[in-house]
């Protein structure tokens, strides 16, 4: 890949150690066994949840060491479930007699929460795939491209996973910018990089590939707390 669209230096914005963060969404009532080859991180991510909840829901300390077999709760050991209070006091939607509902007008989508970071295209081609909210097979963009080409970190960072070990995204590689984003780069042919890995905006981490798609390309993510954001509210326009 020749040129890569926003060059520039990229900026981190780094947490400090008292700064908030969202908590995730948690998933009362189901856990996860751990895999041989699972890591926090990938755990994480395969369910939408922030690296630092799980490991704190489960009492886990960094380096965030897991093991195969061990069963990891998807939610806080304490609270969860809905409030009777809540429901109780939820005003029953049925209508008066005789009178006529009034439609209830669309929620607009929330803006894209900044994120301090200068990205970086991450490959040179063709978006065929766009984010879709909501949408599990649509959680990032698809850009098209040849075997072998680069594929490149889109800001300075730290691989936390790469590995095969989750389903859909054939070789994968995941780079943590600060405590509340990430980046993912799947269907790579070869990876480049390994956990624990430095990695500066615009190095090269893969090569190209269709591990786990129908065609050479990439699949690219950026998560917000652990959940999918478009990644075409944060890339420069091209």
């Amino acid at each position: 890949m020749a040129v890569l669209a926003g060059c520039g230096s990229s900026t981190v914005v780094r947490d400090s150690p008292g700064a908030s963060r969202p908590a995730s969404q948690p998933k009362y009532g189901a856990s996860t066994r751990v895999q041989r080859g699972d890591t926090l991180y990938g755990i994480a991510f395969r369910n939408g949840i922030a690296f630092q909840d799980l490991a704190k829901w489960n009492g886990i300390s960094a380096p965030y060491t897991i093991y195969p077999g061990q069963s990891l709760r998807l939610y806080p050991s304490t609270g969860g479930g809905t409030s009777s209070t809540a429901s109780s006091a939820k005003p029953s939607s049925k209508p008066a007699t005789g009178s006529t509902p009034k439609p209830v007008p669309a929620t607009p989508a929330p803006p894209p929460v900044a994120s301090g970071i200068s990205w970086r295209w991450p490959a040179d081609g063709v978006v065929i795939g766009r984010f879709a909210a909501g949408d599990a097979s649509k959680q990032g963009i698809d850009i098209a491209g040849s075997s072998g080409q680069a594929v490149r970190a889109t800001a300075d960072g730290v691989v936390v996973y790469s590995g095969a070990g989750l389903v859909g995204y054939g070789e994968l590689i995941i780079v943590k910018h600060n405590e509340t984003w990430l980046s993912a780069y799947g269907h790579n042919r070869k990876r480049l990089v390994n956990e624990g890995q430095s990695v500066k905006a615009g190095q090269q981490i893969a090569e190209m590939g269709s591990t786990g798609a129908a065609r050479d390309m990439l699949h690219f993510e950026i998560r917000y707390n652990g959940k999918p954001v478009d990644p075409l509210s944060y890339l420069p326009r091209k």
